[in-house]
This record gives structure tokens, C-alpha cells and sequence, in this order.
């Protein structure tokens, strides 16, 4: 009888040790409803209003998401150790999510005290089948009314000798991907910044025609996708003057659609071996008036 007794301990304990880790991290403050991925490093898998179900990510594969992405070093061709012929040559790019070949970062460790909420992952690198990178990302989060407060921190522990990195290279700071039914591009790009001169509704570039939108003068450092009312999810990053946006598919889809808008705030860094590089953003959920506002009152605050 111990004899049987003893294989149905050991897998009763090992059921208790593989899910002792939740799938997500939640918070809900009453104006908005957020989840954090741990089956994907903890990126920003769902935003939402209170009470609505409609989650304005769009998260169709690794690649989307709101989450951390970095460039550094020269392109190489690794097809021989699993690289994808679609990402080749390719750069050392980390991605907090996961990889073109559907392989997941790995969480190190996660807290939650109220609207706070941590995460630390090791990325894997985009292009290649089932590699980590070699880096470390952490990401706290603060859900404070309508605005996510992210603050972002990658810590590089290159070994690997052949991408040559501390080249500045544009990066993504971060890589936001609203739903493509927010359709409808406003940021300002006159010359007269915190006025409240007329902002633009700006031509959406789709990726179609060979690359996002790029938008190298935007000074007041935020953009913002929008439905027919004006209401959608805008991005602010106080560092970034420069960004690139546009839409992938076609207008109308939702959060598990291969359709999806993008914002990227961009500025040029250049990352070497064991560079520690940090930043931080906002996600502000609103009407473009109201984004706007959070965002003049945000400027004061970062002057």
C-alpha cells in the first residue's frame, strides 16, 4: 500500500508547485480594470473601463501587447540556429513577451500591493526559436484613475560576442498596440506646445505600404488612437519628442484580431553588454480632451 501511496504524494505536490503562480496580475480602481500577463513577462495584456469587458489591447500574438521591446548591435543572419527566415538578418531585440515562434518569457518574480503592481522576466529574443535573451526587464505599473504609470527597466548581461551592440539604434519606449476599431490618429504637431493649439488628426500609415507612420516632431510627447468619438488610449513618454504609428490589417477589429493600431514613443540609445537603461510612460484611457489635459498636467510635473 506505501508503494501506492507514495507516487500520489509526489504528483499531489507537484500539482500544488505548478500552479502556485497565478496566470495574471488584476487591479480595478473603479475607472479602469488592467491585467498584467505572467504566462507572457508581465506585459499589459488587458485595459478596460470598469465594469466593461472590452479590452482595448490588442494581444493576437507575442508581438502585440503593451510591453518592452529594444534594438541593439548589427543584423545577423542566424537561420542556421532557428532564426526566422521572415527576421533575418536580425538585430539583439528582447522582447518582454515572448518570440515570433510563440515561445514565452519567463517570470522571475512578481508583487502586487493595491494598484501596484511588479513584474521582472527574462525576455526572449524575437527572432529566434525558443532563445532567452540575455537580459533581465522589470516593469511596475501604477493604476491611478484613468492613467497607467509604467516605469520600465532593462538590465543587459550580454555574453554573446556577435552582435557587436552600443550602436544608437531608435527605440520603442514602449511598443503600445491599441485595437484597430480606435482608428483614428490625433497628436499635436504645431509649433506651439502646451497652448492647447489645435491638435491633428493625422493619416494613419498602415504597415502595408512598407513601414509604420513615422512622426519625428511631436512636442507635446504624446499620441493617441480614437473611435468616431473622439474616446480611445493615448500615449505619453515626456522623453520622446519622435514617434512612429500607424495600423496593421484593416479598421474595426478587437483585442484577439490579427488588425491592430500602433504607437511607439521613439528616441535613439544606444545599449551595450551590461548596460541598466530605464524609462517610464503613461497610458491614459480617455476622450482626446481628456487626454490631453492629463497630459498638460502630467508636463508640469516631469518639468
Amino acid at each position: 500500500m506505501r508503494l501506492l501511496l507514495l507516487p500520489a504524494v509526489f504528483v499531489f505536490v507537484g500539482l500544488i508547485g505548478l500552479t502556485a503562480q497565478p496566470r495574471e496580475l488584476v487591479s480595478d480602481n473603479g475607472t479602469l480594470k488592467i491585467k498584467l500577463d505572467l504566462t507572457r513577462g508581465g506585459a499589459i495584456s488587458y485595459v478596460s473601463l470598469s465594469g466593461s469587458g472590452r479590452n482595448l489591447v490588442n494581444i493576437y500574438d507575442e508581438g502585440r501587447y503593451i510591453q518592452q521591446s529594444y534594438y541593439a548591435g548589427k543584423d545577423v543572419d542566424r537561420k542556421k540556429e532557428g532564426q526566422s527566415p521572415k527576421w533575418s538578418p536580425w538585430c539583439w531585440n528582447p522582447i518582454q513577451v515572448g518570440d515570433e515562434f510563440h515561445n514565452r518569457a519567463k517570470i522571475l518574480d512578481y508583487k502586487q500591493s493595491g494598484d501596484t503592481l511588479w513584474v521582472k522576466c527574462i525576455p526572449m529574443q524575437w527572432d529566434m526559436n525558443n532563445k532567452p535573451a540575455e537580459a533581465e526587464m522589470e516593469q511596475k505599473t501604477i493604476l491611478s484613475g484613468n492613467i497607467l504609470h509604467v516605469y520600465c527597466k532593462l538590465t543587459c548581461r550580454m555574453i554573446d560576442t556577435i552582435y557587436n551592440p552600443g550602436n544608437s539604434v531608435s527605440q520603442e519606449l514602449p511598443a503600445v498596440y491599441p485595437i484597430s476599431s480606435l482608428q483614428n490618429l490625433y497628436a499635436y504637431i504645431g509649433n506651439k506646445p502646451f497652448t492647447n493649439d489645435t491638435v491633428s488628426n493625422l493619416p494613419v500609415v498602415f504597415l502595408s505600404s512598407g513601414f509604420w507612420g513615422k512622426y519625428p516632431e511631436v512636442p507635446e510627447h504624446w499620441m493617441a488612437f480614437v473611435d468616431s468619438a473622439k474616446w480611445g488610449m493615448g500615449v505619453y513618454n515626456p522623453l520622446c519628442t519622435g514617434f512612429i504609428a500607424g495600423m496593421a490589417g484593416k479598421p474595426g477589429g478587437e483585442s484577439q484580431d490579427g488588425s491592430t493600431s500602433y504607437i511607439a514613443p521613439v528616441k535613439e540609445e544606444a545599449l551595450n553588454k551590461d548596460s541598466v537603461f530605464k524609462y517610464d510612460y503613461y497610458i491614459i484611457i480617455g476622450t482626446i480632451d481628456a487626454i490631453r489635459m492629463k497630459v498638460y498636467e502630467l508636463n508640469k510635473t516631469n518639468e
